[in-house]
């Protein structure tokens, strides 16, 4: 079964065992760790955060988040307003290389333009780095969600249609890796927290080859993904298309929005390895 890397950079995803061998290897430099840690704790919706907070959220000593903090400052990539701290614009160099170099993003611009107009909708493309999605490119029609969706922008994978696209092309070790690491959180009443009803779903989307997620992750909020295969065979991100729920039934997008996807997808794939 083909797998999904965390990124196109690494084709096969790290084990476990992998992972704790580098956590655990001198050459691992922890103060690095904790810096990066502490660019990730800001986000769309606290875009503006105290020494407490980032504490909280990364689970790093006070001290620690106010040396990194402090260093963060001093080379131009984060700014203190009184307790409060912001990240500038220098960070937005971190991620240039990535995004000026690497074909998802570099090279599918027009075909998500292109089916963006076609369906009159949002579509997006993302990889699932770690245990969320990450939106790679995006062409916007209109903003259907609370919070604005971005290139960088991170969502749980469990309750979103792409990231359980990319969630079904795990193997059983991995699938079971990431089930207990991620606790199942609640979005709406109708998000699944169910591991095991999880797990038929997403056996139901790797035979379908598309996820429909109906209003699990937003009220009102529907969407449509399908896989984005290279060369390989392997799935290296997913395509979907968001609407309102009010304005496009889950029959219509099967019938009318999939296939235009379907072509995307495959549009898509001659570009990547």
């Amino acid at each position: 079964m083909p797998k999904t890397p965390a990124s196109l950079e690494a084709p096969e995803r790290v084990s476990e065992a992998e992972e704790i061998d580098a956590l655990t290897s001198p050459d691992f430099m922890t103060s690095l760790a904790r810096g990066l840690s502490v660019l990730r704790a800001f986000s769309d919706q606290r875009r503006s955060l105290t020494i407490a907070q980032i504490s909280h959220r990364t689970g790093i000593s006070r001290a620690a988040v106010r040396r990194c903090l402090h260093t963060l400052c001093a080379l131009g990539y984060a700014e203190a307003d009184g307790n409060q701290f912001t990240l500038q614009s220098k960070v937005l160099t971190l991620g240039y290389s990535y995004l000026s170099s690497t074909p998802l993003t570099v090279s599918t611009a027009p075909y998500l333009n292109r089916i963006s107009r076609t369906l009159n909708e949002s579509c997006s493309l993302a990889v699932l780095q770690e245990d969320e999605i990450l939106y790679v490119a995006r062409s916007a029609t209109s903003r259907i969600m609370s919070v604005s969706l971005n290139t960088g922008s991170r969502l749980p994978a469990y309750c979103t249609s792409l990231g359980r696209v990319m969630l079904a092309q795990l193997a059983p070790e991995e699938l079971d890796a990431y089930l207990a690491r991620v606790k199942l959180k609640a979005y709406t009443d109708k998000t699944v927290v169910s591991a095991a009803r999880l797990r038929t779903i997403l056996d139901e989307v790797r035979v379908a080859g598309y996820a429909l997620n109906d209003q699990e992750l937003e009220e009102g909020l529907r969407s449509l993904a399908v896989p984005v295969r290279g060369a390989s065979g392997n799935v290296l991100a997913a395509l979907n298309v968001g609407v309102q729920a009010s304005r496009v039934s889950a029959a219509r997008m099967i019938e009318t929005f999939l296939p235009v996807l379907r072509e995307g997808a495959g549009e898509l794939s001659v570009l990547l390895p």
